[in-house]
C-alpha cells in the first residue's frame, strides 16, 4: 500500500454545513479525539496512533468524519513544527505506524497546518474563522469562503534503457536517492510538467509519459503524481540549485536497495511514493502500477 493511504475514514461532507450534526458528533460518547503536538503525533508502543476520549467542550476541534461508525476529531496548535519539516522521531515514528494509522495522521497533520498558516482572508485581509466543522474558513469582512489546498507535485522515474534516473537534494540523509520531483505550475498539465522538471534539473529531454499512482503527502500537504517517463538521451547537465548529485541507476541497483543491500545508494522510505514508484519501474507487472 502507498503511504498516507487507507484511512478507514467516512469524510461525511453533508454533515459539514450542519452545526446540529456536529454538535451531535461532539456529544457521541463513542467520539475520539487526535491531538497533536503541534504537528507531531502522539503514538503507542506498537506504533499506533493514540486516540483519546473526546471531550464535548472542546468545540475548537476539527471533524475528520467517522471511524467505524463513531465521530473522529483533531486538534493541534500546528505552529510548534515548521509544515515541511520531518523530525527524527516522526521519521521513526512513521517507520512503525500501521498504514492506515499514517493515513489519518495525514489528513489531521494537513488540515491542521493548513488552519494555523491561513489565518487571515486572501482578498481583504480580515482574520477568518474556522467553519464547516473545520473543513473551510469563512471571512466576516466580505464573506469569502477558503478551502483547505493542496499542491499537485509530479515525481518520476526517467528511464533510459534498462537504467533509471536518481538525483538528491542537500540536507537529505547521506547516500540517500530518489526520483526527481517539482510542483506542478498553473497552466500545465502533468506531462507537461514532468518534462520541465526534468530538463531543468538534469538537463534531459523526456518523451512519453505514463501515469502510476498517487499519494496525498502531508508535509505540509501535497498531491504526489507519480509517473515513468522515456529519456531522449543519458547526458546529464545538473542544475546544483535543485539538486546535489544525480546518477544513472541499473535496474540491479535499485532492486538492490530495495532490498535493503549495501550498495550505490539508500532507496526512499517505506512510507514515501517514490519507493513505491522504484518498485513499479524494476517490477512491471507490480500492482503498484494501475491495470
Amino acid at each position: 500500500m502507498i503511504g498516507f493511504t487507507g484511512a478507514a475514514l467516512v469524510r461525511a461532507d453533508h454533515e459539514r454545513d450542519d452545526p446540529a450534526a456536529f454538535a451531535r458528533a461532539l456529544a457521541d460518547p463513542a467520539a475520539r479525539l487526535l491531538s497533536l503536538a503541534g504537528l507531531e503525533p502522539p503514538v503507542a508502543g506498537d506504533g499506533s496512533l493514540v486516540l483519546v476520549p473526546m471531550d464535548p467542550a472542546r468545540g475548537d476541534a476539527l471533524l475528520l468524519g467517522y471511524l467505524d461508525g463513531a465521530p473522529l476529531f483533531a486538534i493541534g496548535d500546528g505552529v510548534a513544527t515548521a509544515p515541511a519539516m520531518r523530525s527524527p522521531t516522526l521519521m521513526t515514528a512513521l517507520a512503525a505506524m500501521p498504514a492506515a494509522d499514517a493515513a489519518l495522521y495525514g489528513v489531521a497533520r494537513s488540515l491542521i497546518d493548513w488552519h494555523a498558516r491561513h489565518g487571515f482572508c486572501a482578498r481583504c485581509g480580515t482574520r477568518s474563522v474556522v467553519d464547516r466543522a473545520g473543513w473551510a474558513r469563512s471571512c466576516p469582512g466580505c464573506d469569502a469562503q477558503h478551502f483547505p489546498r493542496t499542491d499537485p507535485v509530479v515525481i518520476m522515474a526517467v528511464e533510459h534503457g534498462d537504467r533509471v534516473l536518481l538525483g538528491r537534494q542537500p540536507g537529505w540523509p547521506q547516500g540517500r536517492y530518489s526520483a526527481l520531483a517539482g510542483f506542478v505550475e498553473v497552466g500545465e498539465s502533468i506531462e507537461e510538467a514532468v518534462a520541465r522538471e526534468v530538463m531543468e534539473e538534469a538537463g534531459v529531454p523526456v518523451g512519453t509519459v505514463r501515469y502510476v499512482a498517487s499519494q496525498p503527502w502531508p508535509f505540509p500537504s501535497q498531491l504526489m503524481i507519480a509517473c515513468i517517463a522515456t529519456a531522449g538521451h543519458d547526458t546529464l547537465r545538473i542544475d546544483t540549485t535543485e539538486l546535489e548529485d544525480a546518477f544513472w541507476a541499473t535496474r540491479d541497483e535499485v532492486r538492490a536497495a530495495l532490498s535493503g543491500e549495501t550498495g550505490r545508494f539508500i532507496a526512499p522510505p517505506a512510507h514515501a511514493i517514490a519507493r513505491s514508484l522504484l518498485v513499479a519501474w524494476v517490477d512491471p507487472q507490480s500492482s503498484v502500477r494501475p491495470e
